[in-house]
């Protein structure tokens, strides 16, 4: 455990708990809390757990957001590639717009997350009401809130979700590891790996449950294939060509045999790889509106990373629970 520092400096915005109105505290007093990743408390509102700032901004996105039908939302669980994705769609969807080919393409100046703006964290939190005459069509954007909680008419219009889903066991790792970052940053204690664990294995995971998160979309995808578009991290960092070309399918903009012949599937893969992005200036030095590094989200973007951290207790106890949750669903988790 890291010793707080002696100093407070005003935390990201992203911590900050009491900045929510106070119909949305009245609500929380109601709501079961656990120990936060990253703040003091999350709180279980509609079956999943989020920060107080964030239940604010999903609930003012229900109540808001009007979908259109050529609207393309990038669903992930915190921790599951949500960068990289965010890159590969946005560079797929605006190829024409922005041809991948220039070197001023909007990749190498901003992070992906300023690109593709989650609906809850940066669109309807704290009270604000987006411009989305500044969008261009189709609409990009992104959630991580579970299927269940999305706003009535995304599930009722033609808007296509994109979800990406990552083994459970690097997700955890990738989710401690990134919200003790964002704890250091604010000068607070880290959380053990052994405490979030069994917090994980409990369902108190960002948005999760991570299998309820992972199922409800896992279910939809088979229901309604034109809708919900289910990829795995492990298979697109084992066939990226195959992977990228499902989700130009799936979003009605398939590459042609001349993007084919000029190798524009190659160089969306190369721009948006790991290791391209996290060298971009952007990603090195700067910092997303909410106070956070960029850099905090280029880890490692490994497979099997659990390895280096998982006990024979921890794989046993987490193998066990995803056996009962998943079981007779038909998905198969890749670990390596």
């Amino acid at each position: 455990m890291t010793k707080s520092q002696t100093s407070s400096p005003t935390p990201h915005k992203y911590l900050q708990e009491d900045d929510v109105s106070e119909d949305c505290k009245k609500l929380l007093s109601t709501l079961p809390k656990q120990k936060g990743w990253v703040g003091s408390y999350v709180y279980n509102y509609q079956g999943f757990w989020a920060l107080p700032r964030l239940i604010q901004g999903v609930i003012a996105c229900q109540r808001q957001f009007q979908a259109e039908d050529n609207d393309i939302i990038l669903v992930t669980a915190p921790k599951s590639g949500t960068t990289w994705l965010k890159a590969l769609l946005f560079s797929l969807v605006n190829r024409k717009k922005y041809p991948i080919f220039k070197k001023n393409h909007p990749l190498l100046v901003k992070n992906p997350h300023d690109l593709v703006p989650l609906l809850e964290q940066d669109l309807y939190v704290d009270g604000q009401v987006p411009d989305f005459s500044l969008f261009t069509s189709p609409r990009l954007m992104a959630t991580h809130v579970p299927f269940a909680s999305l706003p009535k008419s995304v599930q009722n219009s033609r808007t296509k979700l994109v979800y990406l889903c990552r083994n459970p066991r690097d997700t955890f790792i990738s989710m401690w590891q990134f919200t003790n970052n964002l704890r250091l940053d604010s000068h607070r204690d880290t959380n053990s790996i052994e405490e979030m664990f069994d917090h994980f294995c409990k369902g108190v995971g960002l948005y999760g449950p991570f299998w309820s998160h992972v199922l409800g979309y896992w279910k939809e995808s088979i229901e309604n294939p034109d809708k919900v578009l289910f990829l795995m991290y492990e298979e697109i960092k084992k066939q990226p060509k195959i992977q990228l070309k499902r989700m130009a399918e799936f979003l009605d903009c398939p590459f042609s045999i001349e993007e084919e012949d000029c190798r524009v599937v190659d160089e969306i893969l190369r721009m948006c790889s790991f290791g391209n992005l996290r060298n971009v200036e952007v990603n090195v030095n700067g910092k997303m509106s909410a106070g956070m590094a960029n850099k905090n989200f280029f880890r490692r973007g490994e497979v099997g990373d659990w390895k280096n951290y998982f006990t024979v207790e921890m794989n046993d106890k987490l193998n066990y629970i995803v056996e009962q949750k998943f079981h007779g669903c038909g998905l198969k988790f890749v670990y390596i």
